[in-house]
This record gives C-alpha cells, sequence and structure tokens, in this order.
C-alpha cells in the first residue's frame, strides 16, 4: 500500500528521471533468479542525487511517523537500504540498525549490526519489495532480536502476488512510497514508454518468470 497517491506520483517521476528505474521492454534485463524483466530497479542511485534523496528523506520521515508514530529504532535493511536508512534516523533524530541477510559466520555472529535492546520498537526500512523474501527474513532477524517491528517503509514494489501473500503471512504493516502501478501511470503520461510498451509491462506483472518479449 502506498503512504499517498501524490508521493506516489512524485517518487515514480523522480526514479524515472535519475534511471533509478529503467524501462526497456523490447530489450530486457535478466535477474539474479533468471527472469526475462522489462524493468531494473537499482535505488542506489538515489544517494548519488542531492535533492531526489532528500526528498525521499522527507517523504519517509513525514509518513512514518504519521502511520507508525516515532519508533525508538530505525533499522535498514542491508545493503540496498543502508544508506537511506541513515538519513531518515537522522532526519528522525533516532539511533540506526542494520540487518545482514544472514549471521556472520565470525567474531560476534551478528545479523543485526548496531545497538538495538530488547522490546525496542522498530520501523524497517527497505529500498525494493520484490518477493519479499530478503525484506521479510530482516523482519523476522529483528523479532528473533527481541524488537517489536512497528511496519516496514520501503522506496518500491512491483506489487506481486507473493509478496503480497508473504506481507500477510507476516503480519506486519507496509507502506511505500510508490509502487508498480503508479510507476506505468507516469512512465505512459510523460511519455517514457508507448502504449504498446505499456501492455508489455502489465503482462510482465501478471505472470513474471513466464513473461517473453512481444513488443
Amino acid at each position: 500500500m502506498v503512504f499517498n497517491n501524490n508521493t506516489a506520483e512524485q517518487t515514480a517521476e523522480l526514479l524515472l528521471q535519475i534511471n533509478a528505474i529503467k524501462l526497456n521492454p523490447r530489450n530486457p534485463f535478466t535477474w539474479a533468479s533468471g527472469w526475462k524483466s522489462p524493468i531494473y530497479c537499482d535505488n542506489r542511485i538515489i544517494l548519488s542525487f542531492p535533492e531526489v534523496r532528500n526528498y525521499i528523506r522527507e517523504e519517509f520521515s513525514k509518513h512514518i511517523e504519521e502511520k507508525f508514530g516515532t519508533p525508538d529504532v530505525i533499522a535498514g535493511v542491508a545493503t540496498g537500504a543502508i544508506g537511506i536508512g541513515i538519513l531518515v534516523a537522522e532526519a528522525m533524530g533516532l539511533p540506526f540498525v542494520y540487518v545482514r541477510p544472514e549471521a556472520k559466520k565470525h567474531g560476534r555472529q551478528n545479523q543485526v549490526e548496531g545497538f538495538l535492546q530488547k522490546g525496542q520498537s522498530v520501523v524497517v526500512v527497505e529500498d525494493l519489495i520484490s518477493t519479499g523474501g530478503s525484506s521479510l527474513q530482516a523482519v523476522e532477524a529483528l523479532r528473533n532480536e527481541g524488537a517489536i517491528v512497528k511496519g516496514m517503509a520501503a522506496i518500491f514494489t512491483y506489487g506481486f502476488d507473493v509478496s503480497v501473500e508473504k506481507i500477510k503471512e507476516a503480519n506486519i504493516d507496509v507502506y511505500t512510497l510508490s509502487n508498480y502501478d503508479n510507476l506505468l501511470k507516469q512512465a505512459v503520461y510523460k511519455k517514457y514508454i508507448n502504449d504498446a510498451e505499456f501492455d508489455a509491462l502489465k503482462e510482465w506483472r501478471l505472470s513474471p518468470s513466464t513473461w517473453n518479449v512481444e513488443v
């Protein structure tokens, strides 16, 4: 669920402008999973554009407080959301931790890095939700440390059915600055894509693992 539609449209436009999100149905990207995809999202690029990163920081800070109140700690999901998570924590005047995909094999063998006390409330900051697996692993790790996870805030989600179901099963409220539907709306409005490409992008989201290029 997006925080609100105005933010969703503006965020989508900014991500397209700086090429954090690239759309190319005619020459699709190959994801690590092997899926052929007409879209590629790399929100780490946001950090290289001060005006955009400031906008994302301020929108996150404002909406997190509106939806979840002020948590004790902001947690970023490694590695993509560490940078933006720190910015949000700084803006809100809160401590910051980050969550690794898995515990380290050496040293203190931490999965959650930083100072986190049992019983503290946490809002998780994520850069991108695809299938939801890595995002919810971070939630589980925080809960295992005794944290009270109030919710998750992400920059963007593809809105796959599998992620919606996983989030529901995890019993966590998730809000995003933008999503796939708003992205396509802005891409058409601003003429980043034509009607045929719009149709291809819609079809891909319905079955990304079996999608074939037909533009």
